[in-house]
């Protein structure tokens, strides 16, 4: 959900907002280029839990841009989730991906909504201890995404067996940094928070996160670097493939089967 470099940030704050260049560039299209894929065409047994392809999720309605539930990627980025889950299998767990590549369109939404300082509909879930005019300056929202790039993906571990969907509705439900029988239905690890909270406590290594949380965050980033992804520190679900196709450039075709067909 790291969007816009705000004045005065930290270098940690650079790498949060996805490490944005003078040179980056905004490539609208209605077409991914041809080293795009679909996840489920790479590796069918990968869940998928598009959240912002419904209305579980911070802003609480179906995002901009996401006209499937869908989960495109550059095909590098796929195939090094193919051989992660290679390796989850035969030990009883398998990857469940929230969110992959982001159209900007849906990166603009979400600065639109955190300019809307009236609408705090799921706050109580996402941002309880942040005041959302502080979104910008604290970092959770900003004009361009890693995830635009196509090489970023939101995850995490399930055990095998899984539905792989969030449960509940959009209505809010108690933080997201609840004990996990209490925040909302997900059928992932416990790993201390939900996706997409904005707090610290989601911080991959905040020390307050022990024992079965810990280990459970460790597994998952251990698998995936293990492949050549690279952890966002701030979010223990955030992870980028490295080397990136495209560093440089943010892409706005939609989240749709026909953004990929034919390639």
């Amino acid at each position: 959900m790291k969007m816009r470099t705000p004045p005065l940030v930290t270098a940690a704050a650079l790498l949060v907002l996805g490490s944005l260049t003078p040179v980056a560039h905004a490539a609208p299209a209605s077409k991914a280029p041809a080293d795009f894929v679909a996840l489920s065409s790479v590796d069918p047994s990968i869940l998928q839990d598009m959240r912002y392809a419904t209305k579980v999720n911070f802003i609480g309605r179906r995002i901009d841009g996401y006209r499937e539930p869908l989960c495109i990627l550059t095909e590098p980025a796929a195939e090094a989730l193919h051989r992660a889950q290679a390796e989850l299998l035969p030990r009883g767990y398998s990857l469940k991906v929230y969110d992959c590549y982001r159209p900007q369109r849906a990166v603009d939404h979400f600065v639109r909504w955190a300019n809307d300082l009236d609408d705090e509909r799921m706050k109580a879930e996402f941002y309880p201890r942040v005041a959302k005019d502080r979104l910008f300056a604290d970092g959770y929202i900003a004009e361009k995404s890693g995830h635009s790039r196509g090489s970023t993906v939101d995850l995490t571990i399930v055990r095998l067996g899984s539905s792989g969907a969030a449960g509940g509705s959009a209505r809010p439900v108690p933080p997201c940094y609840a004990p996990q029988g209490e925040r909302r239905p997900d059928d992932s690890v416990d790993m201390g928070t939900g996706f997409d909270c904005f707090d610290t406590l989601a911080h991959t290594d905040d020390p307050r996160i022990q024992g079965v949380q810990r280990a459970n965050r460790q597994f998952l980033k251990g698998t995936l670097a293990g492949q050549g992804f690279v952890n966002l520190p701030e979010e223990w679900w955030h992870f980028t493939y490295k080397p990136e196709a495209y560093p440089d450039t943010y892409f706005d075709f939609p989240v749709a089967r026909r953004s990929v067909a034919g390639h």
